[in-house]
């Protein structure tokens, strides 16, 4: 009969293997590439390759037969070769490097896009709080208003002073202040 399984979602297990499995960090690993994609841009490595290739052809096609290593006969096949492995080494490593840079493009576009809502609900508060402030400006008694209401408040005064001036109303030696 079947071994019973208790989790039918869960693969049954490991098989042993011959080789052991490469444990390769991937953070280190998309460091390189990149350190490589980045070596690869330069001009330094352009000139480097032109340098190399040119000794290569030249060697091959000046020195004598007995110290060629790949004969021009061989239409430099180990050059070939060679160019070959470089470039199908270089492009996965380059496409590595673009999609760690646009994983690091999307977290960036993140932050900005947070950063932007941030900034727009500050302005927003701090537009509310202006028309608070020119609200509560508005209600504010101005200087002339506060100079207008203190010169009728005199007038008024002087006129209940003089009223209270007048002969028989206060006796002799009485002042009208209390």
């Amino acid at each position: 009969m079947a071994k019973s399984r208790d989790r039918l979602d869960a693969p049954i297990g490991t098989r042993s293997r011959f080789v052991p499995r490469l444990s390769i960090d991937p953070e280190k690993f998309g460091r390189a590439s990149e350190a490589f994609a980045r070596a690869m841009g330069t001009g330094g490595f352009l000139i480097g390759m032109t340098v190399f290739c040119a000794v290569w052809l030249s060697w091959n096609s000046l020195a004598p037969l007995d110290l060629q290593f790949d004969p021009k006969l061989t239409n430099f096949t180990l050059l070939t070769l060679i160019l070959s492995m470089q470039a199908s080494y270089a492009a996965p490593l380059i496409l590595l490097a673009q999609n760690r840079q646009d994983d690091r493009d999307r977290v960036k576009f993140e932050q900005d896009r947070q950063r932007a809502e941030r900034n727009l609900a500050d302005t927003e508060y701090l537009a509310r709080e202006v028309v608070a402030l020119r609200l509560a400006m508005d209600e504010m008694a101005t200087k002339d208003f506060v100079r207008d209401e203190l010169r009728d408040l005199m007038r008024e005064l002087l006129a209940e002073l003089r009223e209270g001036e007048k002969p028989g109303k206060h006796e002799k030696g009485s002042s009208p202040r209390k």
